[in-house]
């Protein structure tokens, strides 16, 4: 494999060696292409792509046409293996907006390739629409769960969605109406750019629209009802918002906690003792790019958390059934690390060798006998330690005051 950047690729750029090239092809087929795009196709000695892009192509194509294998990553090696010979690659759209460009481009170096982008999915349905691209949320659906969607309900916003097939439109009908937002005004757009094309519309609550084309983008009106299942864009989100037995850190404790682990986009979070998977799922909250491992004893609270990660919105939290330190092993290292349950000496030293110099450790504990441990850690890290205290009114009788609850004390570890 050449590496990108690397001398073998950079003579092959020199020497004119733009030999992959990858061309957005729209639903109007031939007729939306370049010049450079046509001759490239007509050039090319092997061209990749899906059947549809194949067919609308086909009166081009002078070389060997070559569908693509399931999964598409089979097509690297044979497409690597072509190196310095003319190859062509269909793809639909942008390339690299959703698109195969970007899994290209971690195999072959860019200055390798010409690429010839056609309108997106989501630009053909911002133009129908009269909707700026800037101004809208865009979220595609293939190969990630409708549920992913949950936290771009927020009113009065507008979203693109590229759906995953021509049962997408009906699913996401129903998680609007499921989380309060049945007066959404849902759009679909089907077969932009060709003579199929075709623009539907109706409220979420409504839906009644059928024989849906599997290539399809929906845009939608985000309309909140009242009571509407709303995802705060803050930290320490509403208890209520978790299905929980208990097992909880509460929402104070929690936004100070967020603060404490200072996520930053990419990285990934160990949350130890999860529970409920508060933690875990603000951390994902925070960057659709961040990961998380919630790890939990407890078979049933394992189960909830992954619940509430679907519900809120980030079903991609990862979830480990197992009791730490041993559930740790063989874990991807984590950039930050949360101990919320039972505090152990052996955890806290197990997550604190997993993370890279940086990396952080937070720790709460709530007994005398883990403020003794964090203690002592705090001293042999050089972290520091903090009490936090949360009052709430409540009824007292006829009348009403702040009752306490319980001190939590906070370790807060950076890896020198």
């Amino acid at each position: 494999m050449t590496a990108p950047g690397s001398p073998e690729s950079l003579d092959i750029a020199a020497a004119g060696g733009r030999w992959l090239s990858i061309i957005g092809v729209g639903e109007d087929g031939v007729e939306g292409l370049s010049r450079a795009a046509l001759r490239a196709v007509a050039e090319a000695g092997t061209v990749f792509g899906g059947r549809r892009h194949l067919r609308l192509l086909d009166g081009v194509i002078g070389g060997e046409a070559v569908p693509w294998p399931r999964p598409i990553r089979d097509a690297i090696p044979r497409i690597e293996a072509l190196r310095g010979t003319p190859v062509a690659v269909l793809a639909s759209g942008d390339p690299f907006h959703h698109g195969i460009g970007s899994v290209l481009a971690e195999a072959i170096p860019a200055v390798e390739m010409a690429v010839h982008p056609a309108p997106s999915a989501f630009a053909l349905a911002a133009g129908r629409l009269g909707w700026a691209v800037q101004d809208v949320a865009s979220v595609s659906l293939c190969g990630h769960p409708v549920e992913t969607l949950v936290p771009h309900f927020q009113p009065a916003r507008r979203l693109l969605v590229l759906s995953a097939d021509e049962t997408t439109p009906r699913a996401v009908a129903r998680l609007l109406c499921a989380n309060g937002f049945g007066e959404s005004r849902v759009t679909i757009l089907e077969s932009l750019g060709g003579p199929a094309e075709r623009v539907r519309e109706c409220r979420a609550a409504d839906f009644d629209i059928a024989d849906v084309t599997r290539l399809n983008t929906l845009a939608i009106a985000v309309a909140a009802g009242t009571g509407a299942r709303v995802v705060p864009l803050g930290t320490g989100l509403p208890d209520a918002l978790f299905e929980t037995d208990g097992m909880l850190t509460k929402r104070e404790i929690r936004a100070v906690t967020l603060s404490s682990l200072a996520p930053r986009a990419g990285e990934r979070l160990w949350d130890i003792g999860a529970g409920s998977g508060s933690v875990a799922i603000e951390w994902l909250l925070a960057h659709k790019a961040n990961r998380a491992v919630a790890i939990e004893r407890r078979e049933d609270r394992a189960m909830r958390a992954r619940q509430n990660a679907a519900a809120l919105g980030v079903p991609r939290l990862e979830i480990v059934a197992g009791e730490a330190p041993a559930a740790l092993a063989g874990l991807p290292p984590p950039d930050a690390a949360f101990v919320g349950g039972g505090i152990a000496g052996s955890v806290l030293e197990a997550a604190w060798r997993a993370l890279p110099l940086g990396g952080r450790l937070v720790a709460n504990g709530v007994t005398l006998e883990a403020e003794l441990a964090l203690g002592g850690f705090a001293r042999e890290t050089g972290g520091t330690l903090t009490r936090l205290s949360v009052e709430r009114l409540d009824r007292i009788g006829t009348m009403q005051g702040f009752r306490p609850a319980m001190t939590v004390t906070q370790l807060r570890a950076t890896k020198p």
